[in-house]
């Protein structure tokens, strides 16, 4: 059986969103941090590290009691690759693959994060990476095979992630995705827009 850890980024400063902390808004009495934390622990992969970094006490203590490992990256006004990187850095030896999840995604569900461990499983030979498609598009959280990308996602600087390492490659596997893989939130308006029956979304 392969070994997936979860990885959750949540270090990014948020800056469309106004000067109050992004990850830190609420929807459905909760902080969008702790409900992506909380997705990752009702899935299998372990362990789940969380990326902190700008405003990192404040998120650090909306997470307070959950089975997690923290990781602090100080370099996190240098783009998301730096978190990326830090979060990879935190993983135990030998692990396989990473699913990499964003902290502004509240509507994932264990489900979907499940789903990409289990098509990485059962794959026959083994994929870069498994990505949610959902209306022709890719979305997330995305599995990384750290054993092909690992030495590729070492390389990557400023604020991009995986995807340019993912484009055009012919070993990506693709899964059905929902939603929730394609919701974001960016600002306080789209967050307004999640109406407190949102959670039912999650798939």
């Amino acid at each position: 059986m392969s070994e997936v850890a979860t990885i959750l980024l949540a270090a990014g400063r948020g800056t469309r969103f106004g000067a109050a902390p992004k990850l830190l808004a609420h929807l459905d009495g909760r902080p969008l941090v702790r409900r992506a934390a909380e997705a990752a622990l009702a899935a299998g992969p372990r362990p789940v590290v969380v990326v902190l970094g700008a405003h990192a006490d404040a998120v650090r203590t909306a997470l307070a009691g959950l089975d997690l490992v923290f990781v602090r990256n100080d370099a996190y006004a240098d783009g998301l690759s730096t978190s990326l990187k830090a979060g990879l850095a935190a993983l135990p030896p030998g692990c396989d693959a990473a699913i990499v999840m964003l902290g502004d995604m509240p509507l994932v569900g264990a489900p979907l994060i499940d789903r990409l461990a289990e098509a990485f499983a059962a794959a026959d030979g083994a994929p870069s990476s498994v990505v949610p498609v959902h209306e022709g598009r890719r979305g997330n959280p995305v599995l990384l095979n750290l054993r092909r990308l690992g030495a590729s996602l070492a390389t990557l600087t400023g604020d991009r992630g995986a995807g340019p390492l993912l484009a055009g490659r012919p070993d990506v596997l693709e899964i059905a995705g929902d939603p929730a893989s394609a919701l974001d939130i960016d600002t306080p308006e789209a967050l307004a827009t999640l109406a407190p029956s949102a959670s039912s979304l999650r798939a």
